[in-house]
């Protein structure tokens, strides 16, 4: 029998993502990737942003602009991105407090073969969303076997999973079709990011919007308390 998960998010795999995409996942009880549909180029799937001496930089991965392709097909056989981004981070990050303590997590996000975007992502998010103490499971849509249209299909996972809450990004506005998750019995919440903490960085003014590792390499064990740990206490 299938298991039942009240509350379900459902989103594209990003590149290590910003504290507000771990916010969500922490709001669940079952968080599913959803890598078998269009890849967009220019888009979180394949970049993100850290600080510099300069500002907010984007950080991308070189997955090539053919949008003929779902996230899941997306392969990257030239692996010298990793070595470039890893080298970036570290000349931006080499003054923060806890930079030597997380060379192991350099180490897994940078040392290793994997081509697949999709497969890049989903591991990567897993282990940094464990390093900020989430205790989500984590599923992928592909594996569900589910077809229809946008909503549709949205719909048609969640009942496959047994949920009674889908928590959804707010850009989704713009295209589900309300009215279907209430004939479904599913309660729609749009997530609703606040104004998170400001924290010390390397670089000012402080900017919220960058990757998650930003977070971990200035505050380390304390990084849960800028997301959530706080809104918790309260």
């Amino acid at each position: 029998m299938q298991a039942r998960h009240n509350k379900v998010a459902i989103l594209q795999s990003n590149y290590i993502p910003w504290k507000g995409y771990f916010d969500l996942i922490h709001d669940v009880d079952l968080f599913i990737f959803y890598d078998d549909v269009q890849y967009t180029h220019s888009d979180w799937r394949h970049r993100n942003k850290l600080m510099t001496k300069d500002g907010p930089r984007w950080l991308s991965i070189p997955a090539g602009h053919d949008l003929k392709r779902l996230i899941c097909e997306v392969e990257i056989p030239d692996q010298r991105w990793k070595r470039q981004h890893r080298s970036t981070i570290e000349q931006s990050y080499r003054h923060a407090p806890f930079f030597r303590k997380s060379q192991s997590l350099l180490d897994f996000l940078y040392e290793n073969d994997i081509t697949n975007l999709s497969d890049y992502n989903q591991r990567a998010i897993k282990h940094l969303s464990g390093i900020l103490g989430i205790h989500t499971r984590f599923a992928d849509s592909r594996l569900l076997e589910v077809e229809g249209g946008k909503t549709e299909r949205l719909i048609g996972i969640l009942e496959k999973v047994g949920a009674t809450q889908y928590i959804s990004g707010p850009s989704a506005r713009d295209y589900i079709e309300e009215p279907m998750f209430a004939e479904a019995g599913i309660e729609l919440v749009y997530k609703e990011y606040p104004a998170y903490p400001a924290y010390p960085q390397c670089f000012s003014p402080f900017s919220p919007f960058v990757t998650v590792l930003d977070l971990l390499l200035n505050v380390g064990p304390e990084a849960p308390s800028y997301i959530w740990g706080r809104r918790e206490q309260e």
